[in-house]
């Protein structure tokens, strides 16, 4: 059974080629420009922007960088960041990819630097092709199935139970090495107030 068709489907959920379509549109920026920009091709943009492509953590980075805003841009669906956020279940953020699930526990509409969510990721999902590098600390809680962890290139294998804690700015990456879904609760703190981050670790494929 595939990640995205684990949880009901009356959540918020966040078309990310549409939300770059219009990043890209209110800047003013063709495909072609932002392909320079980004050092992406315009083709690997159109797809993203029409749904035929899910991006990886790495490729949204470059987009990101390109555009000239924080990842997270591509997540956003409030105006303002609140004091005290309340999530039902049924009200979470979730923002499905290949092979997997991202779901905001609140962060992405909290006013302090804090980030919690939930990745949920089908055997072999990973992070993406280049290292992930950002302010902040990041903990990592695994809930079920594994995910191993690359961590200046030593290796982590997080198993039920198992958590991580490290200095985010440490080049590292992940994957779902096991032959099972895996769900990990993410914690992101203290991080620089232009890097709302949470949308370095949605899902790759």
């Amino acid at each position: 059974m595939a990640a995205t068709r684990i949880y009901e489907e009356d959540a918020m959920s966040v078309d990310v080629g549409n939300r770059l379509r219009a990043l890209r549109t209110q800047r003013g920026l063709s495909l072609r420009a932002l392909a320079q920009k980004s050092g992406l091709s315009a083709n690997a943009l159109s797809n993203i922007e029409r749904g035929q492509t899910s991006a990886t953590v790495s490729t949204l980075y470059k987009v990101a960088e390109g555009l000239g805003v924080s990842i997270t841009a591509f997540f956003e669906t409030h105006t303002n960041d609140q004091d005290v956020v309340f999530r039902k279940v049924d009200q979470r953020v979730r923002v499905p990819f290949l092979r997997g699930l991202w779901e905001g526990l609140g962060g992405e509409a909290f006013e302090g630097r804090v980030e919690p969510f939930i990745l949920t990721l089908e055997s072999g999902a990973n992070s993406g092709t280049f290292n992930i590098i950002h302010s902040g600390h990041e903990f990592v809680l695994c809930l079920r199935g594994q995910l191993e962890y690359q961590i200046k290139g030593q290796y982590y294998l997080l198993e039920p139970g198992d958590s991580l804690l490290f200095l985010a700015h440490l080049p590292h990456r992940w994957r779902n090495t096991g032959k099972t879904v895996t769900n990990a609760l993410f914690l992101l703190s203290d991080f620089e107030e232009q890097d709302r981050l949470a949308g370095f670790h949605t899902p790759g494929h």
